[in-house]
């Protein structure tokens, strides 16, 4: 609720902004226009202007009416202000950014203005913590439905031309204080959020992600190996937890053998670095997960083919059930299998009509057996009674 009230504020500010603006522009000219008629015959006749007079520089300095001046809001607060709320609410991006795009669209009219919002989202998304996935999925949005596209890029262009900056001085950050090398984490994390986020629209077929990123990915994460410092590793465990799994696929189907490289130096570090105990839990870990296949199940689908015959656990999910004389039997025993599906409706039966603290809940006139089911429960006492006497 709050939320929506800065907004509905901020919507109002900006449209008085405008037309206290608009006002003021008619005014003066109403103005100017009747003072200029009503002067013009005086003017002429008092003038004492000369063509050989020094030249006159006015004095344009304004001073607005206290009343009518309304103190124009900047779009660094009004950004602040989207980013804080889904920083904090992060559940209600669906819903409300929608009503944030038309507000941003309304008010980045110019291109230095779109400058400005791509270096502040920017910022936001690697400085606020844990919040480069909303930050990646906001630009992914607004590199879609923000309108405004000048001769020097539309919003996603700028984007990248920004991360590509911060790419640059990867070499540099990755060897500088502890600051430089916070910063540089949290780009490389924002970069892999946006490398799964940031769909880039094809003429044909659905969406691709920014292939761009791919190697600057790579790169980067050689860059943290080359510097086998504890906090490049972890980072550097963390953007593969993130990405490992696409990054994977991608590099082979194309026949890249990055993934593999990756490992590989991740094991020459588990031999040779002094990294912190922990640290190497954590590659260890890495390196398994990626044994794995990055924990996916790909042979899902071949369950729907088991049968008792192809697989020993069949039936072990399934309960058991024991006859009069304490003998066990479940769906496994041919024998019992058709009074194992009789059982097991009764139960169900039993579920539905009655409540957990097992008060019955069904109809009185309901509780008799059907003639099959008291056919079958006769046979299966007659059955269990020949068992016993054996």
């Amino acid at each position: 609720m709050c939320f929506l009230i800065k907004m509905y504020l901020w919507a109002f500010i900006l449209s008085e902004v405008k037309r206290q603006s608009k006002l003021q522009q008619s005014a003066n000219t109403n103005s100017t226009s009747a003072r200029r008629c009503s002067e013009v015959d005086s003017i002429v006749k008092s003038s004492k202007l000369s063509a050989s007079a020094p030249e006159f520089v006015p004095d344009y300095t304004f001073y607005p009416d206290s009343e009518n001046y309304y103190a124009e809001p900047t779009l660094a607060d009004m950004v602040t202000d989207f980013l804080a709320h889904l920083s904090s609410s992060p559940g209600s991006f669906d819903t409300d950014i929608e009503y944030i795009t038309s507000m941003l669209n309304s008010w980045v009219a110019t291109e230095e203005l779109l400058h400005e919002l791509v270096e502040l989202i920017y910022t936001k998304s690697t400085a606020i913590p844990n919040f480069s996935y909303t930050g990646a999925r906001l630009c992914n949005y607004l590199s879609h439905h923000l309108t405004i596209s000048p001769q020097s890029g539309n919003f996603r262009q700028l984007l990248l031309k920004r991360c590509q900056i911060e790419y640059e001085q990867r070499e540099v950050a990755v060897r500088g204080d502890a600051e430089t090398q916070k910063k540089l984490h949290s780009f490389v994390l924002f970069l892999g959020e946006l490398y799964l986020n940031l769909e880039v629209k094809s003429g044909k077929g659905p969406p691709n992600r920014a292939q761009i990123l791919l190697s600057a990915l790579n790169d980067l994460m050689n860059t943290l190996f080359n510097n086998p410092v504890d906090a490049n590793l972890i980072c550097a465990v963390k953007l593969l937890k993130l990405t490992g799994s696409v990054l994977d696929d991608t590099w082979k189907e194309s026949g890249k053998p990055h993934m593999n490289d990756l490992i590989q130096r991740i094991e020459n570090i588990l031999l040779d670095a002094t990294c912190s105990r922990d640290v190497r839990q954590m590659l260890l870990k890495l390196v398994e997960l990626r044994s794995s296949d990055w924990g996916r199940v790909r042979d899902t689908a071949a369950a729907s083919y088991a049968t008792p015959d192809n697989d020993p656990n069949y039936f072990m999910n399934e309960p058991t059930f024991y006859t009069e004389d304490g003998i066990p039997f479940t769906a496994a025993d041919p024998e019992y299998a058709e009074k194992y599906q009789e059982i097991l409706a009764k139960q169900d039966y039993f579920h539905d009509n009655y409540g957990e603290n097992g008060n019955e809940e069904y109809d009185d006139s309901e509780d008799e057996m059907g003639p099959e089911i008291e056919e079958a429960f006769e046979h299966f006492c007659l059955e269990s009674e020949r068992k016993k006497q054996q």
